[in-house]
């Protein structure tokens, strides 16, 4: 029952964030699929808007992406959201338009202060890594969300 409320709750702040009139709204494709406790997993379509001139997914897309869905596995963790102190990407490979991407989160560590979170991105079909990487935040705020 608490990974059902785990993922329902992902599900909820994804929503929330991509449908709102902030940056976040570029990320309202990705449709999570699965998360809790730490986790959060979600999966879009490469279209035409999300690609860069060379064709292939862009970069500060695929940035964003990683930078809110390893903010929703914290979340689901019960911390706060916090503020980003480190970001990184490593690009590995391209995904064109048609391409089903996975992204997969998972937070490594949420302490009193400070928070780790990984990201993997690949294509669905044939599990190949376009990117991965993850995010330090400070989470040391007045509230924790329960």
């Amino acid at each position: 029952m608490a990974a059902k409320r785990g993922v329902e709750m992902v599900k909820q702040v994804a929503e929330f964030l991509s449908k709102g009139s902030s940056f976040d709204r570029v990320t309202q494709m990705v449709k999570i699929t699965a998360g809790g406790d730490g986790r959060a997993v979600g999966e879009f379509t490469v279209a035409a808007e999300h690609l860069n001139r060379m064709g292939s997914l862009h970069g500060g897309l695929t940035a964003t992406i990683l930078d809110n869905v390893t903010t929703y596995a914290l979340m689901s963790k019960g911390s706060h959201p916090g503020v980003s102190s480190s970001l990184n990407v490593s690009y590995l490979a391209a995904a064109r338009p048609g391409d089903v991407v996975e992204v997969d989160a998972n937070t490594l560590h949420a302490g009193r202060k400070m928070a780790y979170i990984e990201c993997e991105l690949r294509i669905k079909a044939t599990g190949k890594v376009i990117a991965k990487g993850g995010q330090t935040k400070y989470v040391d705020m007045d509230t924790k969300l329960t």
